[in-house]
Protein backbone atom coordinates (compact mmCIF):
# COMPACT_ATOMS: atom_id res chain seq x y z
CA UNK A 1 0.00 0.00 0.00
CA UNK A 2 2.81 2.42 0.85
CA UNK A 3 4.44 1.84 -2.53
CA UNK A 4 1.13 2.47 -4.30
CA UNK A 5 0.57 5.70 -2.36
CA UNK A 6 4.05 6.91 -3.22
CA UNK A 7 3.49 6.03 -6.87
CA UNK A 8 0.35 8.20 -6.82
CA UNK A 9 2.53 11.08 -5.64
CA UNK A 10 5.12 10.37 -8.33
CA UNK A 11 2.60 10.64 -11.18
CA UNK A 12 0.93 13.78 -9.80
CA UNK A 13 3.41 16.17 -11.42
CA UNK A 14 3.68 14.58 -14.87
CA UNK A 15 -0.10 14.27 -15.19
CA UNK A 16 -0.63 17.90 -14.13
CA UNK A 17 1.99 19.21 -16.55
CA UNK A 18 0.76 17.12 -19.49
CA UNK A 19 -2.85 18.24 -19.06
CA UNK A 20 -1.89 21.84 -18.26
CA UNK A 21 0.59 22.39 -21.07
CA UNK A 22 -1.64 20.50 -23.48
CA UNK A 23 -4.37 23.05 -22.87
CA UNK A 24 -1.91 25.94 -22.93
CA UNK A 25 -0.99 25.18 -26.53
CA UNK A 26 -4.45 24.16 -27.72
CA UNK A 27 -6.84 26.70 -26.24
CA UNK A 28 -7.54 29.84 -28.25
CA UNK A 29 -6.12 33.05 -26.84
CA UNK A 30 -3.86 31.49 -24.24
CA UNK A 31 -0.28 32.75 -24.18
CA UNK A 32 2.27 31.35 -21.74
CA UNK A 33 4.05 34.71 -21.77
CA UNK A 34 0.96 36.45 -20.36
CA UNK A 35 -1.28 33.87 -18.70
CA UNK A 36 -0.82 31.49 -15.77
CA UNK A 37 -1.98 27.88 -16.03
CA UNK A 38 -4.52 28.66 -13.32
CA UNK A 39 -6.44 30.86 -15.75
CA UNK A 40 -7.24 27.78 -17.82
CA UNK A 41 -10.00 27.22 -15.24
CA UNK A 42 -11.96 29.94 -17.04
CA UNK A 43 -13.91 29.67 -20.29
CA UNK A 44 -15.93 26.92 -21.93
CA UNK A 45 -13.29 24.27 -21.26
CA UNK A 46 -12.31 25.56 -17.83
CA UNK A 47 -13.67 22.43 -16.19
CA UNK A 48 -10.69 20.49 -17.58
CA UNK A 49 -8.22 22.51 -15.54
CA UNK A 50 -10.48 22.40 -12.49
CA UNK A 51 -10.52 18.60 -12.68
CA UNK A 52 -6.76 18.67 -13.28
CA UNK A 53 -6.27 20.60 -10.04
CA UNK A 54 -8.54 18.30 -8.04
CA UNK A 55 -7.06 15.04 -9.31
CA UNK A 56 -3.51 16.32 -8.83
CA UNK A 57 -4.41 17.38 -5.28
CA UNK A 58 -5.70 13.90 -4.44
CA UNK A 59 -2.55 12.31 -5.89
CA UNK A 60 -0.29 14.67 -3.91
CA UNK A 61 -2.17 13.94 -0.68
CA UNK A 62 -1.96 10.20 -1.34
CA UNK A 63 1.77 10.64 -1.84
CA UNK A 64 1.96 12.53 1.45
CA UNK A 65 0.37 9.59 3.25
CA UNK A 66 2.86 7.29 1.52
CA UNK A 67 5.79 9.43 2.69
CA UNK A 68 4.42 9.38 6.23
CA UNK A 69 4.22 5.59 6.18
CA UNK A 70 7.68 5.26 4.62
CA UNK A 71 9.45 7.69 6.96
CA UNK A 72 7.60 7.09 10.20
CA UNK A 73 10.01 7.57 13.10
CA UNK A 74 12.76 8.90 10.82
CA UNK A 75 14.16 12.39 10.22
CA UNK A 76 11.67 14.37 8.15
CA UNK A 77 8.96 11.78 8.73
CA UNK A 78 6.63 14.24 10.48
CA UNK A 79 7.04 17.68 8.90
CA UNK A 80 7.69 16.42 5.37
CA UNK A 81 4.36 14.57 4.96
CA UNK A 82 2.47 17.29 6.83
CA UNK A 83 3.72 20.03 4.50
CA UNK A 84 3.02 17.84 1.47
CA UNK A 85 -0.53 17.40 2.75
CA UNK A 86 -0.88 21.18 3.05
CA UNK A 87 0.38 21.51 -0.52
CA UNK A 88 -2.24 19.03 -1.69
CA UNK A 89 -4.96 20.90 0.18
CA UNK A 90 -3.76 24.13 -1.44
CA UNK A 91 -4.09 22.55 -4.88
CA UNK A 92 -7.56 21.32 -4.01
CA UNK A 93 -8.59 24.82 -2.92
CA UNK A 94 -7.09 26.26 -6.12
CA UNK A 95 -9.38 23.94 -8.06
CA UNK A 96 -12.50 24.73 -6.04
CA UNK A 97 -11.88 28.49 -6.29
CA UNK A 98 -10.90 29.32 -9.90
CA UNK A 99 -8.51 32.12 -10.78
CA UNK A 100 -9.96 35.29 -12.24
CA UNK A 101 -9.87 35.89 -16.00
CA UNK A 102 -7.49 38.59 -17.17
CA UNK A 103 -5.03 39.80 -19.79
CA UNK A 104 -7.53 38.93 -22.48
CA UNK A 105 -8.10 35.32 -21.47
CA UNK A 106 -10.59 33.87 -22.03
CA UNK A 107 -11.03 35.82 -25.27
CA UNK A 108 -13.31 38.76 -24.65
CA UNK A 109 -12.35 39.28 -21.01
CA UNK A 110 -10.88 42.54 -19.76
CA UNK A 111 -7.20 43.14 -20.31
CA UNK A 112 -6.77 43.86 -16.62
CA UNK A 113 -9.54 43.32 -14.05
CA UNK A 114 -10.10 46.29 -11.75
CA UNK A 115 -10.86 44.19 -8.67
CA UNK A 116 -10.21 40.60 -7.59
CA UNK A 117 -13.24 38.42 -7.04
CA UNK A 118 -13.73 36.45 -3.83
CA UNK A 119 -13.02 33.20 -5.69
CA UNK A 120 -9.91 34.75 -7.25
CA UNK A 121 -8.67 35.90 -3.85
CA UNK A 122 -9.25 32.47 -2.30
CA UNK A 123 -7.48 30.87 -5.26
CA UNK A 124 -4.45 33.08 -4.64
CA UNK A 125 -4.49 32.35 -0.90
CA UNK A 126 -4.81 28.58 -1.38
CA UNK A 127 -2.13 28.55 -4.05
CA UNK A 128 0.20 30.70 -1.95
CA UNK A 129 -0.17 28.54 1.16
CA UNK A 130 0.38 25.42 -0.93
CA UNK A 131 3.45 26.84 -2.65
CA UNK A 132 5.06 27.96 0.61
CA UNK A 133 4.37 24.53 2.10
CA UNK A 134 6.10 22.94 -0.89
CA UNK A 135 9.11 25.20 -0.39
CA UNK A 136 9.18 24.06 3.23
CA UNK A 137 9.14 20.42 2.11
CA UNK A 138 12.24 21.08 -0.01
CA UNK A 139 14.20 22.24 3.03
CA UNK A 140 12.87 19.50 5.32
CA UNK A 141 14.01 16.82 2.89
CA UNK A 142 17.27 18.66 2.16
CA UNK A 143 18.07 18.38 5.87
CA UNK A 144 17.13 14.70 5.86
CA UNK A 145 19.27 13.88 2.83
CA UNK A 146 22.21 15.79 4.26
CA UNK A 147 21.96 13.79 7.48
CA UNK A 148 21.83 10.49 5.59
CA UNK A 149 24.88 11.40 3.52
CA UNK A 150 22.98 11.91 0.25
CA UNK A 151 24.58 15.28 -0.40
CA UNK A 152 23.74 15.60 -4.08
CA UNK A 153 20.02 15.08 -3.42
CA UNK A 154 20.24 17.45 -0.45
CA UNK A 155 21.71 20.20 -2.63
CA UNK A 156 19.11 19.47 -5.32
CA UNK A 157 16.33 19.83 -2.74
CA UNK A 158 17.73 23.03 -1.28
CA UNK A 159 18.25 24.57 -4.72
CA UNK A 160 14.70 23.59 -5.71
CA UNK A 161 13.26 25.37 -2.67
CA UNK A 162 15.27 28.54 -3.28
CA UNK A 163 14.45 28.72 -6.99
CA UNK A 164 10.75 28.05 -6.52
CA UNK A 165 10.44 30.55 -3.69
CA UNK A 166 12.17 33.22 -5.77
CA UNK A 167 10.05 32.62 -8.85
CA UNK A 168 6.79 32.65 -6.90
CA UNK A 169 7.79 35.82 -5.05
CA UNK A 170 8.56 37.48 -8.40
CA UNK A 171 5.22 36.58 -9.97
CA UNK A 172 3.26 37.50 -6.84
CA UNK A 173 4.88 40.94 -6.50
CA UNK A 174 2.83 42.50 -9.30
CA UNK A 175 1.89 42.18 -12.98
CA UNK A 176 4.64 39.90 -14.30
CA UNK A 177 6.68 40.56 -17.41
CA UNK A 178 6.89 37.83 -20.08
CA UNK A 179 10.35 36.91 -18.77
CA UNK A 180 9.07 36.48 -15.21
CA UNK A 181 6.09 34.47 -16.42
CA UNK A 182 8.30 32.11 -18.42
CA UNK A 183 10.66 31.81 -15.45
CA UNK A 184 7.72 30.76 -13.29
CA UNK A 185 6.67 28.12 -15.83
CA UNK A 186 10.20 26.78 -15.69
CA UNK A 187 10.15 26.77 -11.88
CA UNK A 188 6.82 24.91 -11.79
CA UNK A 189 8.20 22.27 -14.13
CA UNK A 190 11.40 22.02 -12.08
CA UNK A 191 9.59 21.62 -8.74
CA UNK A 192 7.28 18.93 -10.09
CA UNK A 193 10.30 16.99 -11.37
CA UNK A 194 11.87 17.33 -7.92
CA UNK A 195 8.67 16.15 -6.24
CA UNK A 196 8.45 13.04 -8.44
CA UNK A 197 12.17 12.31 -8.06
CA UNK A 198 12.11 12.43 -4.26
CA UNK A 199 8.96 10.33 -3.88
CA UNK A 200 10.32 7.79 -6.36
CA UNK A 201 13.50 7.65 -4.29
CA UNK A 202 11.50 6.86 -1.16
CA UNK A 203 9.57 4.20 -3.09
CA UNK A 204 12.80 2.55 -4.27
CA UNK A 205 14.07 2.49 -0.69
CA UNK A 206 10.98 0.53 0.35
CA UNK A 207 11.37 -1.81 -2.62
CA UNK A 208 14.96 -2.49 -1.62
Amino acid sequence: MTRHLLLAGVIAGPSYLIVGFGQAFLRDGFDVRRHALSQLSQGDYGWIQVVNFLITAVLVMAGAVGVRRALRGQRGGAWGPLLLLVYGLGLFGAGVFPADPGNGFPPGSETQAMTMSTAGLLHFVCGGLGFYALVGVCFVFARRFMATGERSVAVYSMLSGVLFFGSFAAIASGPPSPAVMLMFYGAVTWIWIWHSTVLWRFRRTISA
